[in-house]
């Protein structure tokens, strides 16, 4: 009996310590929250932390057309709202990490105590998705050191509760959901995801493909559908789409089909040379930095923005659909183009048919990441020399795909130079908004842009500038002048006396307009001669060209450098009656709230009267007609009004087409980086045959889709003004006869 009161005795005396100890540890854990929530560990997230919670967010590029054109990112991160999310993706989340999570106020106690018991068999975690949030958000880097890492957990109860009372459940899921970590191919949130691993968009995602996402947050690399593809269905069959049917998201019967279904990837990883409109993309960058400094736009606490990191949406004017048109355009012909300049070279010695070839080589190894990387490690120039000249494999850019080679690093050089580029730009010559930009033929192996940042001489697109200038002074396209060789005197230097090339030479009288229209050097020289190089150099720049252009004669025939960006809004001049409208390619910017930080107001110039811009698009609808633009109508079937301009400067250099309709002006230019690599023969070279034809391909593409809206068969509109310069040159013909007028008085009514 007393054995058995012993016993008792006992057995409450063991009770008092469990409780003891159950009581102080629950008071430690009370102490400890209270020190943490004090700020002994560190601080807590204040509320305006809470109410603007950081992560590092990528910012947006998006297109007229409402679609994604590229991000900007350290994380490859971009937000969506609640009700851009499928469904299936909350259940999905709901089910596998939290399934009181509509119950609990940040941190389930019941689970937390279950889960305390589990882990002493097996290791699991615990936490509520709000937790998880707190982590994602204000943990910068979990500690591998239990005890520190203990006090960022106690610091994340913390936050959890702070975030449920200041957010909905609703909010907090969509936090996660943005924030969280996917792994491999720096894809952060769920947008990111659905993107690179089904080529979707988060409200579309079935529940197989939810579960798929949901099962890698675990651990995203071991569950990796890339490269552990079992693991990965196993998981979403077994675990998560397991969970959703027992907590009633799903049927039996759907259950069983999902599980039946295979991944269905469609894997699209984002790097930031992929997408389309890279080269824009990558001018765009830089031109909002610049925008945000010279406007003084910063943040509230007056740091600067960071397009990598805060979220921005970009609002452009590039039409994704015209554009990725703009790059098949480029892709379809250039590969043609290049097979032709292989075979023109073919069996030539290169150093010895092409000016500076060997400067030109040693200027390229120069510029190359291999002998930066070689003269960073000390090597002699002789050493170089013979790295360069050692066999080795080289990454080379070919329109069939990107290949590895064994070859000398000199010779992946020349190859390089070799090459033809191109770029393209095409706008609204009304509102000067830019459709689309391809700045080069591939984004990866060669970054620089050729649209904006690049000039090349403009040949004959500079000759209507002149006739400008002449119609402007009362010269009708039907004014005649003998096609003869013309001197012009220039103060201070030699008389200059333009060539041409016998074998498009149209000889006699011609009139201005078939002038133009088969590029006649002697007639534009004479129509120079008489206008003056003054008034034309003055038209160039009211016209938008940035670039230096001199006084001097021989620009009526573009011996000056411009861009592809600046002929194509000068071009708009006469598309846009004689208005040029800056060229446009951002229109608002906006923070990750919504907020608008910048709206762009293009400026807007009267560069010439309406009259001269409609009979200049009058004048250059005769290069399509019956001029050096012919093919357009003859091989491509355009025959809908076109006014346009071929050009092709001394030794075939560069190759130039600008065409126009009444909605858009696209200009297009080809070329080899440096200018001593080009076609020898101007059959091959001129415009007409390396840059028409990819304004061809691009405007079928155009007129084949009527969602575009730009219609086919519209013509310019005439001025609202009567006109006062005669088109019908039948007319002119018998006005001068009846009257005995000769063109020349026009010009001693000028003064000239």
């Amino acid at each position: 009996m007393a054995d058995k009161k012993l016993a008792q005795q006992d057995i409450n005396r063991y009770n008092g310590y469990i409780w003891k100890f159950v009581v102080g540890c629950f008071a430690i854990l009370v102490l400890l929250i209270l020190a943490t929530y004090l700020g002994v560990f560190g601080p807590l997230p204040t509320f305006r932390d809470l109410e603007n919670p950081k992560s590092n967010q990528a910012s947006e590029i998006i297109s007229s057309d409402k679609q994604t054109l590229g991000t900007y990112y350290v994380e490859n991160r971009s937000s969506v709202r609640y009700k851009e999310i499928s469904p299936n993706v909350i259940n999905a989340l709901v089910a596998t990490e939290d399934a009181r999570f509509y119950k609990h106020s940040g941190i389930d106690f019941q689970r937390l105590f279950s889960i305390i018991f589990l882990n002493i068999f097996r290791r699991q975690g615990g936490s509520t998705i709000t937790q998880q949030l707190a982590k994602n958000l204000f943990t910068e880097q979990p500690s591998h050191n239990k005890i520190v890492r203990m006090t960022q957990k106690l610091k994340e109860w913390i936050t959890a509760v702070q975030l449920e009372r200041h957010y909905t459940k609703e909010e907090i899921i969509t936090m996660y959901l943005n924030t969280v970590n996917f792994g491999a191919y720096n894809t952060f949130g769920i947008k990111s995801a659905a993107r690179t691993y089904f080529s979707t968009t988060p409200d579309k995602l079935s529940p197989d493909q939810a579960a798929l996402l949901m099962g890698m947050l675990n651990a995203p690399s071991a569950y990796s559908p890339i490269n552990h593809p079992d693991r990965a269905l196993n998981r979403r069959n077994n675990v998560v789409l397991t969970l959703m049917e027992k907590q009633g998201y799903l049927s039996e019967g759907q259950l069983e089909d999902f599980k039946n279904k295979p991944l269905g990837l469609h894997f699209n990883p984002i790097t930031h040379n992929d997408g389309p409109a890279p080269y824009f993309r990558a001018v765009l960058k830089k031109e909002v930095q610049k925008i945000f400094d010279q406007e003084s736009i910063t943040k509230a606490d007056g740091t600067p923005y960071d397009l990598d990191r805060d979220g921005l949406k970009i609002y452009t004017t590039i039409n994704l659909t015209m554009q990725e048109y703009a790059e098949e355009a480029q892709a379809e012909y250039m590969r043609i183009l290049q097979v032709q300049f292989n075979n023109h070279w073919h069996g030539y010695t290169l150093s010895k048919s092409i000016k500076n070839f060997k400067l030109l080589i040693d200027q390229g190894m120069h510029r190359s990441d291999r002998y930066k990387a070689d003269t960073a490690q000390n090597m002699s120039p002789e050493e170089i020399r013979k790295d360069f000249n050692t066999p080795t494999k080289v990454d080379l850019f070919t329109w069939k795909g990107d290949t590895t080679r064994t070859m000398k690093p000199i010779d992946s050089i020349v190859y390089s130079k070799l090459l033809l580029r191109n770029s393209l730009m095409s706008m609204d010559p009304t509102t000067g908004y830019i459709k689309a930009w391809v700045g080069g033929i591939d984004f990866e192996h060669f970054k620089y842009d050729q649209v904006k940042n690049g000039t090349r001489q403009v040949g004959s697109t500079a000759k209507p500038f002149t006739y400008a200038v002449a119609v402007d002074n009362g010269y009708s396209p039907c004014m005649k002048v003998d096609n003869v060789p013309v001197t012009i005197d220039v103060p201070g230097s030699d008389p200059w006396t333009p060539k041409q090339s016998s074998y498009d030479l149209q000889a006699g009288m011609i009139t201005l307009r078939t002038a133009l229209a088969f590029s006649q050097n002697y007639v534009t020289a004479y129509v120079m001669k008489q206008v003056g190089p003054v008034p034309v150099m003055n038209l160039i720049k009211k016209m938008g060209i940035t670039s230096p252009v001199d006084p001097y004669p021989a620009i009526c025939l573009g011996t000056f450098n411009a861009s592809v960006y600046d002929m194509t809004g000068a071009y708009s001049v006469f598309a846009n009656h004689g208005v040029w409208t800056e060229p446009t390619f951002i229109l608002r910017i906006e923070d990750k709230k919504g907020n608008v930080l910048y709206t762009h107001k293009p400026r807007i110039v009267q560069a010439m009267n309406a009259q001269t811009a409609y009979v200049m698009t009058y004048m250059m609808k005769g290069v399509i007609e019956n001029g050096t633009g012919s093919r357009l109508v003859y091989k491509y079937g355009i025959r809908n009004p076109v006014a346009g301009k071929t050009g092709t400067p001394q030794d075939n250099s560069d190759g130039w087409f600008v065409g126009m309709v009444p909605q858009l002006v696209t200009t297009v230019w080809t070329g080899c980086e440096d200018r001593d690599f080009h076609f020898r023969s101007t059959s091959l070279g001129e415009g007409a045959n390396t840059a028409l034809p990819i304004f061809a391909l691009f405007m079928k593409k155009v007129y084949a889709n009527e969602e575009l809206g730009i219609k086919k068969n519209v013509d310019f509109d005439p001025p609202k003004a009567p006109l006062t310069i005669t088109l019908d040159c039948g007319a002119y013909d018998q006005q001068e006869q009846s009257t005995g007028t000769p063109p020349s008085d026009v010009d001693k009514k000028l003064g000239f």
